[in-house]
């Protein structure tokens, strides 16, 4: 019941805010001039968030990223909590494809309050997503994937983004949901009897799977012309239901969790 109100509220935030503002194209108006071949787009990204879901630590991340579409096609527009894309159909207001995410691992080497506790590797999350865009200024997005490694429980996440185009600034913002099932939960969230014994300080704890959390992204990226742009971004997820009551987030982590990032992207075009 609390998820769904902090859901209603936060679509209801970003319906007024959609209302306030003129429609704007959401796709970048110029395209890479490239008479056939690829558009390449090459990304630096810098990120701050949790050390490990429920952890009121932050840590730091950078890594590159590389993106294809065909030339003489505009960019389409992606919010920086997206999963990693590719389409296989792909119409002006409708998108299927597959997605993967990387989710970091939970060590008590760095975090020493969880000693007794098992370690956690990193996990990658293939999955399918859909896209649609009901309006041209909003669309809605709903990612199904499969964690292999760190964890191997089934997540969803779901969202939607009002998106803007005011000359060179795109800027976006819209609410969050996130699923999993009860091999997530009990990975992340979950103490068994015997780590509950060796750490000390939290009690045995199983939870079951469902809403893990809801919240909101806002972004504002900037063209600086038409092969070089940047990108900033917050997350903010709450934690809900037994992923908000697990004892590793109430002893030693927070129910907030809070996001940042920076990217910056040149697009250049390819011809084989």
């Amino acid at each position: 019941m609390r998820a769904a109100r902090s859901l209603a509220f936060l679509a209801f935030l970003v319906s007024g805010w959609t209302l306030a503002q003129a429609a704007d194209p959401v796709f970048s108006p110029e395209p890479i001039q490239s008479a056939s071949g690829w558009i390449v787009t090459v990304k630096g990204n810098l990120r701050a968030g949790p050390s490990y879901p429920g952890s009121d630590d932050f840590s730091f991340i950078g890594y590159p990223s590389l993106s294809f579409r065909r030339a003489g096609t505009v960019e389409r527009f992606s919010a920086p909590d997206d999963g990693l894309s590719f389409s296989f159909l792909d119409e002006s207001v409708f998108r299927v494809g597959v997605v993967g995410r990387f989710v970091g691992g939970r060590y008590y080497e760095d975090n020493r309050e969880l000693v007794g506790l098992d370690k956690i590797d990193w996990a990658v999350e293939p999955g399918v997503f859909v896209e649609y865009w009901p309006l041209e200024f909003l669309r809605a997005r709903a990612e199904i994937r499969r964690g292999f490694g760190g964890h191997e429980g089934f997540v969803a996440d779901f969202g939607l983004d009002a998106v803007h185009r005011f000359g060179a600034v795109t800027l976006s913002l819209g609410p969050r949901l996130s699923l999993g099932d009860s091999e997530f939960t009990r990975t992340y969230f979950g103490v068994t009897p015997e780590e509950a014994a060796l750490n000390g300080q939290v009690t045995a704890y199983r939870p079951s799977g469902g809403i893990t959390s809801v919240g909101a992204t806002g972004a504002v990226s900037y063209d600086w012309s038409p092969q070089w742009s940047t990108t900033a971004f917050v997350t903010y997820k709450h934690l809900v239901s037994d992923a908000a009551d697990s004892p590793i987030v109430e002893r030693f982590g927070s129910e907030h969790q809070v996001g940042l990032g920076l990217t910056v992207s040149y697009s250049f075009g390819y011809t084989p």
